[in-house]
């Protein structure tokens, strides 16, 4: 018989305390829901510890499930609603429950309302440092909301998968990677719907393989519609692992014989294993480059990788905001830093003397200088790098802004460009923001020079926890 050795152990890690705190997971509690976070989870506290109920809403008693312990916060999972609010609605979503895209939909709209202001009061307060009461406080205004808030998202990017060795396709569920299959979505447009299950249903029957994920095999990754909502131009995007398409004559002529108002179908070419959309190269394979939708009265084009606000007529309202807060006469300089495709820049060259619009990204740029040709704009200029780079170099070539408009993506404004800003001193600063919690935390820096005096919150995103600020203000002359 072999001689067998006993590995000898060294020494082994102290098993973890367990934490000392009034609940565990696995347990279920009842709680008294006080507000809403971020997220639209319900905040409740058991013996003074946090509790974060997902669905539940503020004014309940509910019973909860806890499913993960930290130190000063836990999170639970909805059992049962013992209190309903009276603002709780029933969500009108078949797959609410499990899909990952909405957050709200058992909350009255004017309550989502009410509460995405008072996150943007909360971040102020407590992040910024800023008085939201009595004397000399900020002035958060009511948010701006939908008259109706379903079907206006002009973008659908859709992960195809397989299940049972079917073709599926629809959105992930909260925080994981399995697809919930569907062929309808209550904050999509209709003709994104449309087009999605229309290019799901022919994938399948000319067998086109769907991706796998974990294996990482397959070939047909994502399906992506988009729409100009004021042209009615829809552009189908086909993301692959390979540019060879098995078929790909009968593909295309079926979804342009299915798919109503398409200007467009273009193959976007991502071979990478990642959980990025877009590889790096895009081919059209009928049709346009490019759709075209409005802003107010200025036209864009769209390509299958541009960025475009997702809800057009609320970045209308949104634009508006920012130009009346801009003040322009005509006769004022402004720099856009964050450009993108121009879509700020271009709005607000109606009425100011010369924009100056910089983004990092050289694509966008394209598509900014495209668009400016396209609306016969003159007086906007852009360039290509970063902004507190480029600003600095405009101003050793004499340019000095009056106005410099932010609409920085949610990490908030680089801190040198902040700098640049206190720097450069314009007259006013106007702030476009997705993310309440890091524009309070660069007006904090702002207000070094600057006076905030009120923040407007636009609902871009109905039945989600996200919203938009719109912010102007005006430097403190000493």
């Amino acid at each position: 018989m072999a001689k067998t050795t006993k590995k000898r152990r060294g020494p082994q890690p102290a098993a973890k305390a367990p934490l000392d705190v009034p609940v565990h997971v696995g347990q279920t509690v009842e709680v008294e829901i006080t507000g809403l976070n971020h997220e639209g989870a319900g905040v409740g506290r058991i013996e003074g510890y946090t509790l974060f109920v997902e669905g539940a809403l503020a004014k309940e008693r509910v019973r909860a499930r806890v499913d993960h312990v930290k130190k000063h916060f836990g999170f639970a999972k909805l059992a049962a609603v013992v209190e309903p609010s009276v603002h709780r609605l029933l969500p009108p979503c078949p797959v609410y429950d499990s899909c990952g895209g909405c957050s709200l939909q058992h909350l009255a709209y004017e309550e989502q309302l009410r509460h995405k202001q008072q996150i943007v009061r909360d971040n102020l307060r407590r992040i910024g440092g800023f008085p939201v009461e009595g004397d000399g406080a900020i002035t958060v205004h009511p948010t701006l909301g939908m008259a109706d808030p379903w079907r206006y998202r002009n973008k659908a990017q859709v992960p195809i998968g397989v299940e049972n060795g079917a073709l599926v396709g629809g959105f992930y569920a909260e925080k994981s990677h399995s697809i919930i299959d569907m062929d309808e979505c209550l904050i999509q447009h209709q003709a994104n719907d449309e087009a999605v299950a229309a290019v799901k249903k022919i994938a399948a029957g000319l067998n086109i393989q769907p991706y796998d994920e974990v294996r990482h095999t397959g070939l047909l990754r994502h399906v992506v519609a988009k729409i100009g909502v004021r042209t009615g131009e829809v552009m189908v995007v086909l993301v692959t692992t390979e540019e060879s398409i098995p078929r790909k004559d009968e593909l295309v002529e079926a979804i342009r014989a299915r798919v109503p108002g398409l200007a467009s179908i273009v193959q976007n070419v991502n071979p990478d294993k990642t959980n990025v959309i877009f590889g790096k190269k895009t081919v059209t394979l009928w049709g346009g480059d490019v759709i075209y939708d409005c802003i107010g009265p200025i036209k864009f084009a769209i390509s299958a990788r541009s960025f475009y606000q997702v809800n057009p007529a609320q970045t209308e309202v949104l634009y508006n905001k920012a130009l009346e807060y801009v003040g322009a006469t005509g006769t004022e300089t402004v720099i856009d830093a964050y450009c993108g495709i121009g879509t700020i820049s271009l709005f607000l060259a109606q009425k100011s003397k010369h924009v100056y619009g910089v983004e990092i990204v050289p694509e966008a740029i394209a598509d900014a200088n495209r668009n400016a040709e396209l609306n016969g704009v003159k007086n906007a200029t852009f360039e290509t790098g970063p902004a507190e780079v480029v600003i600095p170099a405009w101003k050793e070539q004499g340019i000095r802004p009056d106005v410099i408009v932010v609409d920085p993506p949610r990490k908030g404004c680089d801190e040198a460009l902040l700098a640049t800003i206190l720097e450069l001193q314009p007259q006013k600063v106007v702030y476009v923001s997705c993310n309440p919690s890091t524009l309070a935390r660069d007006l904090k820096v702002l207000a070094e020079k600057y006076e905030v005096k009120e923040v407007q919150p636009v609902d871009m995103f109905p039945w989600t926890g996200h919203v938009e600020c719109v912010i102007g203000i005006q430097r403190i002359d000493t």
